[in-house]
């Protein structure tokens, strides 16, 4: 993950800070005994996992619900024992505060100390750093909320439990139903993250027979009455909204005021619930692509995660399900591998499972995790709005291209 989502799209999102942790010795609390988390390797001794994420930094809010997520996962996935084959499982948390170079110096740290498996990666980028560590070092690496496609076939010893950027950008161009021959037009701030989402769209709507266009918005211009009269102008079958930054209402407040709802519909991603207020009077008028919300879906593992969320005092949100699906994973590649990393690559490759939002595919060609995907819509509930499923899209038709492993 990287910015915000609408705020935005694809490689996104925000802030607030709560740090979960448990008592040692519980499931997802750090180990008791020694500073590398946990007594040494052999039989009986605990697993060792290394957890580095945003704990704080300016993803901080998308950490704390990873790391939610994880505890009410390995809760579901041990049956309550935190513990694989009578070995518990000990986590070392290291916060990487979203910067890459941190994140690689936690994760060498972790590795060092015997942590076969490390998981985490709130941000692309740090993703991106720690994935070529798993391969050098042959320890298994489950990235979590960070939505870059390279993190996919990134090597054969890393693994998401997230979406991608290609899920979002399909997910949105099904709105539209058959894109061919449409008209997309991409509303961004001229910046590497409006400019990665351009390019994004591009490549993904474009190669299905649309034609992408794109304003991007100087970072600071405060007038946005042009850029969306550009927007306007532009009549495009489809807008899609990539933006990030403290204009966000005053953004959707002028393409509202300049009529652009009336003619054209508008797509931008779903992010965290403290955000939904930020659309202002035009947010029942959006279309959303959405990853994961609070009603989402209903299954055993969804109800779950709630439980588990409410145990800790906190409600379903967009990355709980990335950290209650890392929990799965982790687990699974104990069962199948225990102490073996090569054991625990090849349980994973080809698992298919039910995770809170529906059935999941870990593709073995490239470890793409194949989901279904949400679109939706805010609806008014009193002085708050809420969001309203519109449509689960199935798996396969959201489904990446394969990407050899490098």
């Amino acid at each position: 993950m990287s910015k915000r989502w609408s705020l935005a799209l694809a490689s996104a999102m925000i802030t607030l800070s709560v740090a979960a942790c448990g008592s040692p010795g519980q499931p997802g609390a750090p180990a008791a005994g020694d500073a590398s988390g946990g007594a040494a390797a052999g039989a009986g001794a605990p697993f060792k996992v290394g957890l580095v994420y945003s704990k704080s930094g300016p993803l901080a809010s998308y950490g704390a619900q990873y790391r939610q997520g994880l505890t009410a996962g390995i809760d579901y996935a041990t049956k309550g024992t935190g513990k694989v084959g009578g070995r518990s499982i000990e986590f070392s948390e290291q916060d990487d505060a979203g910067d890459p170079a941190k994140a690689v110096a936690s994760a060498t740290d972790l590795i060092g100390k015997g942590n076969k498996i490390i998981a985490g990666s709130t941000s692309s980028g740090v993703a991106l750093q720690v994935a070529p560590l798993a391969k050098d070092n042959k320890i298994l690496f489950v990235s979590g909320p960070a939505a870059a496609d390279a993190v996919t076939g990134a090597n054969r010893y890393t693994f998401r439990s997230g979406r991608q950027t290609y899920q979002d950008v399909a997910t949105a161009g099904s709105i539209l139903g058959d894109v061919k021959g449409k008209n997309v037009t991409v509303l961004a701030q001229d910046s590497a993250f409006g400019k990665a989402n351009v390019a994004a769209v591009t490549a993904i709507l474009g190669a299905k027979g649309a034609t992408v266009g794109s304003v991007e918005v100087p970072a600071a211009a405060t007038d946005l009455t042009p850029f969306a009269t550009k927007v306007k102008g532009a009549a495009p079958d489809l807008l899609f909204v990539a933006w990030a930054g403290a204009n966000a209402t005053s953004m959707w407040t002028t393409l509202g005021q300049q009529g652009v709802f009336d003619q054209t519909k508008v797509v931008t991603g779903l992010d965290i619930k403290p955000t939904h207020p930020l659309f202002g009077a035009v947010a029942t008028k959006i279309n959303f692509l959405s990853h994961f919300f609070e009603g989402a879906a209903q299954n055993p593992a969804y109800q779950a995660l709630d439980a588990g969320m409410k145990k800790q005092g906190a409600t379903v949100d967009l990355f709980t399900n990335d950290g209650f699906v890392a929990g799965q994973m982790i687990v699974h590649a104990l069962e199948g591998g225990g102490d073996d990393v090569e054991k625990m690559v090849t349980s994973l490759e080809g698992w298919s499972f039910e995770g809170p939002k529906g059935n999941l595919e870990i593709r073995a060609d490239d470890h793409a995790l194949l989901q279904p995907m949400f679109t939706a819509t805010l609806k008014k509930d009193g002085s708050n709005v809420v969001p309203q499923l519109v449509d689960t899209l199935d798996a396969a038709a959201v489904a990446p291209p394969v990407t050899p492993f490098k």
